[in-house]
Order: C-alpha cells, then sequence, then structure tokens
C-alpha cells in the first residue's frame, strides 16, 4: 500500500524572505488559493510577530483558505506565540510552527544561553502552544550541526509537552543526503516516544543537494516534507515542491510506493503566479518549471521526439500544467471568448479586470499579427501586479540616442492628480529615461537588477523586463510588460519606484527561519 506524504508548503514565509520577494497582502491571498488548488497539505502562511501586516496577511488566509492546514511561525518567545495563535486560530485547522536553535555555535553565538536554559526554553513554547490548540509543530534549527544526543534530548522534550510534528531542517544547506539518512535514522532509534510523532524535513540549497537530501529524508522516515514553489527562499532557496513531488511520482520504482495530495497539474499555474507575485524570476533551465523543461532543440533529440516522447521525456509536459501553444485568438475574438480562454490558462479574474486585459488584449493585437498563450499570460501577470492605487502612473516618455552613446529622455507622469513632466540624461535610452522618473519621484533608489527576457517568438516578440531597487535599505521589484524593450524597462522601474513609495512604516522585522 502507499504511503502518504505530507507536503508543507512555505513559500509565503521561508520563500517571502528571498531579498526583494516581500508581497502585498492580496498577493499573498492570491498565492495562498493557488496553493489550495494545487493540493499542499500545509500552507505556512507567514510570520505573524514579524508585523502587523504579517499578522493581518496570516489571518485573512486562515480565515478564506479552507481545506488546508494553515500554520504560523513562532520563536520560542510567549509573544510570538501569541502572536501566531491570534492569527491562525480561525483556520478550519489551525498549527503553531515554533523553534529554536539546538546546534553549539548557534546556542553560544546567536542564544547566548547555556544548552539547558535552551531545552527549557523548547518546553515551555511547546506546552504555551498546547494551551491554544492540538497541532504543534517544533522545529530545531540548525539541527544538521547540532550533537545527535542533545537534539535527541529537546525532540523528546517536546513529544513530552504534546508536539505533534518534529521538524529536523538543514538551516544552512550543510548535510548531504547519506549524513541526513543517518542523522533521521539515529533521532528514530534514540528519542522517546518518536512513533507518536510526524518526521518533517526542511533544506535549504546551499550546497545545491536540497532535493537530493529531502527525497533522502522520505526514504528514511520523514512523512513531511517543506518545500517552496519554484525553490524560493533565503540565500540559495529552499528544496522545491515541484522537483520533490515530480521525483517521488515519476520515480516510484527507486523510492518506493510515496502518494502526495498534489495536483500536477496546478504546478505551473502556481510556478507563474509566485514568480510574478514576488518578481523573481524562473531560470529557464529550472526544473519541471523552466522554459525549457520541455524543450528540444538537438536534431538527435527531436528526431527520437517524433519517434516515441518517451525516448527525451520522463513526464508530459501536460501533467505538470505546460499546455501547447494554440495561435486561436486574435482581434476578432470577443470578450467571452478571451475569458474562456483565461480560464483555461488557470486564471479567474472579477469583471473589471477582465474589461482592462481585454483592452490590452486588443491592443496587443493590432501590434502582433499573431497572439499567442504566451502573450496572454504576460499581459495578464503584467496587469495582476498592479493591486490597487500606485502613486504614479506613466502617461507618456520618449527617448533618443545617437552613436556617442549619450541619450536624451523626457517622461510624463501624473501623481495626485497633476502631470509631471522632466527630462534626463544618461549612457542610453533606458538609462535617461530612469534619470527622467527619478527627478519626479525622488526616493533616491538604485538600481541594483535589471533583467530582459524575450517571452514570445518573432520578430514582434513581448519583451520582458524585471528590475529590483533599493530604497532606504529595503528592495522592492518590478516587472514590465510590452513589444517595445525600452516601454517595458520604463514599466517595470516605474512599478518598482510604486512598491517602494506605497510601502506602509512598519516595525523593524524579526525574520523567521529553520
Amino acid at each position: 500500500m502507499s504511503e502518504r506524504v505530507l507536503v508543507f508548503d512555505t513559500t509565503l514565509r521561508d520563500g517571502e524572505q528571498s531579498p526583494g520577494a516581500t508581497m502585498s497582502e492580496n498577493e499573498k491571498i492570491e498565492v495562498a488559493r493557488q496553493l489550495v488548488r494545487l493540493g499542499v497539505d500545509i500552507i505556512e502562511a507567514g510570520y505573524p510577530a514579524a508585523s502587523p501586516g504579517d499578522l493581518a496577511a496570516v489571518q485573512r488566509i486562515a480565515r478564506e483558505c479552507k481545506g488546508v492546514t494553515v500554520a504560523g511561525l513562532a520563536r520560542v518567545q510567549f509573544i510570538d506565540i501569541d502572536a501566531a495563535w491570534e492569527a491562525v486560530r480561525y483556520a478550519e485547522n489551525p498549527r503553531i510552527h515554533t523553534f529554536v536553535s539546538s546546534s553549539p555555535i548557534h546556542m553560544q553565538y546567536q542564544l547566548r544561553k547555556e544548552p539547558e536554559e535552551v531545552l527549557e526554553m523548547a518546553r515551555q513554547a511547546v506546552r504555551r502552544c498546547k494551551g491554544y490548540l492540538s497541532d504543534v509543530q517544533f522545529s530545531a534549527m540548525d539541527a544538521t550541526r547540532s550533537d545527535l544526543d542533545f537534539l535527541c534530548r529537546m525532540f523528546a522534550i517536546a513529544i513530552e509537552e504534546g508536539a505533534t510534528t518534529l521538524n529536523i531542517p538543514d538551516t544552512v544547506g550543510y548535510t548531504t543526503p547519506e549524513e541526513f539518512v543517518r542523522l533521521i535514522e539515529y533521532v528514530k532509534e534514540h528519542t522517546p516516544g518518536i512513533e507518536k510523532v510526524v518526521i518533517s524535513v526542511h533544506c535549504h540549497d546551499d550546497l545545491g543537494m536540497a532535493t537530493a537530501n529531502t527525497l533522502a529524508a522520505v526514504t528514511a522516515g520523514a512523512r513531511q516534507v517543506e518545500v517552496t514553489v519554484n525553490g524560493l527562499g533565503e540565500r540559495a532557496g529552499n528544496t522545491s515542491l515541484e522537483e520533490v513531488v515530480m521525483a517521488l511520482k515519476t520515480r516510484r520504482d527507486f523510492f518506493g510506493d510515496y502518494e502526495t495530495r498534489i495536483n500536477t497539474q496546478e504546478i505551473v499555474p502556481a510556478s507563474r503566479l509566485v514568480s510574478r507575485a514576488s518578481g523573481i524570476p524562473v531560470q529557464p533551465n529550472k526544473a519541471i518549471v523552466g522554459a525549457n523543461a520541455f524543450a528540444h532543440e538537438s536534431g538527435i533529440h527531436q528526431d527520437g521526439m517524433i519517434k516515441h516522447r518517451d525516448t527525451y521525456e520522463i513526464m508530459t509536459p501536460d501533467s505538470v500544467g505546460w499546455g501547447q501553444t494554440k495561435l486561436v485568438m486574435g482581434k476578432h475574438s470577443g470578450r467571452a471568448g478571451f475569458r474562456e480562454r483565461l480560464r483555461e490558462l488557470g486564471y479567474e479574474v472579477d469583471p473589471d479586470r477582465l474589461m482592462s486585459l481585454y483592452q490590452r488584449f486588443i491592443t496587443l493585437t493590432d501590434r502582433k499579427k499573431h497572439v499567442t498563450d504566451a502573450d496572454i499570460i504576460a499581459i495578464v501577470e503584467d496587469q495582476l501586479q498592479h493591486d490597487g492605487p500606485e502613486p504614479y502612473s506613466l502617461l507618456a516618455w520618449r527617448a533618443s540616442s545617437g552613436s556617442d552613446g549619450k541619450a536624451q529622455a523626457a517622461v510624463i507622469l501624473e501623481h495626485g492628480g497633476i502631470e509631471r513632466e522632466a527630462t534626463g540624461s544618461g549612457n542610453g535610452q533606458i538609462d535617461a529615461l530612469y534619470s527622467a522618473i527619478d527627478s519626479i519621484v525622488q526616493l533616491g533608489a538604485e538600481l541594483e537588477e535589471y533583467h530582459i527576457d524575450a517571452i514570445t517568438p518573432g520578430d514582434d516578440a513581448q519583451g520582458a523586463v524585471t528590475v529590483r531597487v533599493t530604497v532606504d535599505g529595503r528592495t522592492y521589484s518590478g516587472h514590465g510588460v510590452a513589444t517595445d524593450i525600452i516601454e517595458s524597462s520604463v514599466k517595470a522601474y516605474l512599478t518598482a519606484l510604486n512598491r517602494a513609495a506605497s510601502a506602509v512604516v512598519a516595525p523593524v522585522r524579526v525574520e523567521g527561519t529553520v
């Protein structure tokens, strides 16, 4: 008989801690709803004690997302635990996930506590959680660099106090699959009551082994995997949800008969949504969800694919949500047909937003001879990133340059109902336009990253630009799409600046991690 592996998604918590990946409350809700459609078992919705905004977002997810466990992260401090309970208490299935460091280096330099003090902190924290609810997860941060006997003592205390899930995190991506298997086997053998709880694992990808370590842990007895969509997360990221799920599904002959409740056809829609909401593009050669994951350019590969797909594909594109490009939409397509195509592509939009998207679609048909699914996805995701009113609106731009590299530009922006015009110069038209925008917005933004993708084929391809800017030490991302790459660049930059200008001043965040 098959064994169930629970999927604990931490895209909205650990994933959002990736620099520049901060999402608005509405974006978090949208991602959470997609995670429900995807079929994850647990959504770690955030770190409620970090800020009032985080608490409000987790609380809203807990109220609105049904058929899933909603978890809030908390350090082993009562103020954190109380905030987590306040955030998740209205969920159908609430969970508090509390954690404390267990490695010597963390206890000495981060906590500055003696080991016995840390054990008592763990005891009191789990006890506090159990006073609120039955489903308590406990994590020993930096477990893979911890003394194993101390780790087992800590886990035994958590079990005594009523923890129902024990998480063994590879917090700094340090371990290897063979080491991880031995660690889990040791914990299982030397922790009293371990048979009463679910063993979970949470791996980081600093050495590129997060997926391998997670899969190895499943073979060693872990029955919960902590993952993120697209492998999003701090530093090099977390274990990729899509990689673990499809590895277990595709290689049952090796891993065994494990099953998840993931609807794998929702994987690519989830990937696109998280990429758009976080502002972090998916690398083209990313497994499962990258643009090239099912692309075959080599003549030998193409020949094999024509003769039999299994020669070079171990899974089908449609099994993970990739569709075939269809050149069926054009300027004569009506709103009903456009709405149906959006549904087929995985988008449900309200009537007002549908009208706005349809107008952009019709405008695009005047610029492009053929409009593909990729074109439609591009304009939808570009439109959806604009969440609510924006301080600055682009009314017009112009730019010119010569062979000497010098460029001049002008922009007209609307701000508070007033049109403002400015000029700028720079090393190329984009640089000049950004200078002109800066002279109006005046946030002191520093451009950290600029990335271009041609997202549709042909001479009239749409170009997508992603930028990241830093304002007062915080990073904001923006995304722009147009058939003109300079226009895409202006849209992306202005979106990032609008996010910075709209940022609500909140208490200093104390980031959680495991």
